[in-house]
């Protein structure tokens, strides 16, 4: 059968770095505070030179060098952001200008945080259908873009920047030892839309508007939703916690994430975690905390990885695969 592989991942953050301390005196928080909610000690921001098209670009071009790839190779964009350049057309499409990509196709994808595996996913049921033998799916986030700065409840929490992986068709035995996408698990309920979204909208306010969570009902539904979706991956792939060799999260919370391995049975050396360094980046959090794992050494070339993240809407999903 036909499989996802992944040829070549990359990232890229912008120049600025943020620390906890920095808040500090322009509104009510301090660094204590935020580590021992959140885990977050810094995060990047986007200057007014840096875009999620920037951005997304840098990390692809990241991307493309590591699998040994050119731009004339890749057939899909799939671009996963809630902070796209425009309104339209898609950021992903003004990515692949920038590339100097010519030919195929590209879309942008929302689902906020859940953004990259949805992503991840759709470009896998694209290969498998062969509409494209080669894709590159992006996660490029400026959240700076859209908080309210005097709001220190959220603030606090996000940041900026984006991660790229190719994905490549490749005949696979139809086995749980095959490379690339093994199984994947995505759901949303829309009845939750006013727990996490942005008050504005070109068919509402006609304003961009800004990011409102209400963050202990976010807290409250994270760990069981994300435990749903992971389970139903193991279920499909017939393997459990202790066959994964390393648990990718979406990087919103430090807590979520211990509380999300600890319930799943998964022990926590196996948990890669980067919220310390990037805060929420949303889509571009997944990426960008694979990438690191990958660059340092952690995740080699066989292990099983699990990528979850749950967001906005809400929606939420994972994706099983084997580097």
């Amino acid at each position: 059968m036909i499989r996802s592989v992944v040829r070549g991942i990359g990232s890229a953050l912008p120049r600025r770095i943020m620390k906890n301390t920095d808040f500090e005196g322009v509104v009510e928080t301090s660094d204590e505070w935020i580590v021992q909610r959140t885990g977050i000690r810094q995060r990047h921001i986007a200057a007014d030179d840096e875009t999620t098209a920037s951005l997304g670009e840098a990390a692809a071009r990241a991307a493309l060098a590591n699998a040994g790839l050119t731009p004339d190779d890749i057939d899909l964009i799939v671009l996963a952001t809630s902070t796209p350049n425009n309104t339209f057309p898609a950021t992903a499409v003004e990515i692949q200008n920038r590339l100097g990509m010519r030919h195929g196709f590209a879309f942008d994808m929302q689902a906020v945080c859940s953004g990259f595996v949805y992503a991840v996913t759709t470009a896998d049921l694209y290969i498998k259908g062969g509409l494209a033998k080669r894709v590159l799916v992006i996660g490029s986030e400026t959240f700076s873009r859209i908080l309210d700065w005097n709001d220190r409840s959220t603030c606090v929490l996000f940041g900026d920047g984006a991660g790229a992986l190719v994905l490549e068709a490749q005949h696979g035995e139809g086995t749980i030892a095959d490379h690339g996408v093994l199984a994947a698990s995505l759901r949303s309920d829309g009845t939750h839309k006013d727990k996490l979204f942005v008050d504005g909208g070109p068919s509402t306010t006609g304003t961009v508007g800004h990011l409102k969570m209400e963050g202990r009902e976010v807290f409250k539904h994270a760990v069981g939703m994300i435990t749903d979706v992971i389970e139903d991956v193991f279920a499909q792939a017939s393997i459990s916690a202790d066959d994964l060799d390393w648990f990718v999260p979406h990087q919103a919370n430090k807590r979520i994430i211990d509380a999300s391995a600890k319930k799943l049975g998964i022990a926590e050396e196996k948990a890669v975690v980067t919220v310390h360094l990037h805060g929420n980046t949303s889509a571009a959090s997944v990426p960008l905390a694979l990438s690191a794992a990958v660059a340092d050494g952690r995740i080699k070339k066989g292990d099983l990885v699990m990528l979850e993240a749950m967001g906005g809407g809400f929606t939420w999903g994972a994706v099983l695969l084997r580097w």
